[in-house]
């Protein structure tokens, strides 16, 4: 069954859009990232202009983040405190963003810069998951290996406006989760993303919060941050095709609650690696695009 999307000016088969939007909002809730690192790839792998799935996906991923907050408000898995820091973070960042994306689009340079950003983020994060997670499954098998702590203290938990994040048991500046969650934003606005797959490993090896706190606290600041975006591409780039944006929110609100289900039967490391994989094979296959020469010398990019 194929649907026209007015926006991306394509025809599309509706259960595949379905199957992809619950494909992300399972990812959502057992990983607690938006899931645009993988579905915004996607829709551009099925020929869907650049700046029409980077804005679209930023609208899908509010839907499926509010079903896994709701799951895991109910577990008690929500640091709101830290959650309102990253917040105001992730709106600075997400508005510069969307304003650096426009001129960025207005000189061309868009499409490049969108897949040359997944490449290098999605390499870095995944890759040092990956390490990690291989770490924490040895040590769990051999438990006279040596246990490294999650986080060390540097000079960034001596910066001052601290303050006491009972929920997650931290006592640190409120700069740090600020930085971290303006960082989010402006991937946000580039790439399409909720941030999660940076969002995460953060909140676990920087900020030293615990895992069970982590996915609940991500998703709530990923729900605002995207929306954010979304309302600004709508506004300033018209970019938002509403079509497939609806397709995607209806497959991501149903996988996002089977998510936050499963999630609760996996170990911790066994969740980092499984994501860590996913995260490094999407990073993988938009490396091989980039280095393969196209087809046709020259194509048609989006325009307004």
């Amino acid at each position: 069954m194929q649907i026209y999307l007015p926006i991306a000016e394509m025809s599309v088969n509706v259960f595949l859009i379905l199957g992809l939007g619950g494909v992300v909002g399972l990812l959502s809730g057992i990983f607690g990232v938006g899931g645009g690192f993988l579905m915004t790839p996607i829709l551009i792998f099925i020929g869907v202009p650049s700046p029409v799935a980077v804005a679209t996906e930023a609208n899908q991923i509010v839907a499926s983040s509010v079903s896994g907050v709701l799951a895991h408000w109910s577990r008690g898995n929500v640091d709101f405190k830290m959650g309102a820091v990253l917040l105001l973070g992730g709106l600075a960042g997400s508005s510069f963003g969307v304003w650096l994306f426009s001129v960025l689009r207005d000189v061309g340079q868009i499409d490049l810069v969108i897949r040359l950003s997944y490449v290098i983020f999605l390499g870095i994060i995944g890759g040092l998951m990956f390490v990690e997670s291989l770490r924490a499954l040895t040590r769990r098998r051999n438990p006279a290996a040596a246990r490294r702590k999650l986080h060390k203290h540097t000079w960034v938990h001596g910066l001052p406006l601290k303050m006491r994040f009972r929920k997650s048991k931290l006592y640190i500046s409120a700069l740090l989760p600020f930085g971290v969650g303006a960082l989010v934003g402006i991937l946000a606005a580039i790439m399409g993303v909720g941030g999660g797959f940076i969002m995460v490993p953060a909140m676990i090896y920087l900020l030293g919060m615990p895992t069970f706190v982590v996915v609940g606290t991500s998703l709530f600041q990923i729900i605002f941050v995207t929306a954010n975006v979304t309302f600004l591409q709508a506004y300033a780039n018209q970019t938002v095709d509403v079509v497939l944006a609806l397709l995607l929110l209806t497959g991501g609100v149903i996988g996002a609650q089977i998510g936050a289900r499963l999630s609760g039967k996996l170990r911790g490391e066994q969740l980092r690696i499984l994501l860590a994989l996913i995260v490094l094979a999407v990073c993988t296959k938009l490396g091989i695009d980039l280095a393969l020469v196209p087809e046709d010398i020259y194509s048609m990019g989006y325009s307004e």
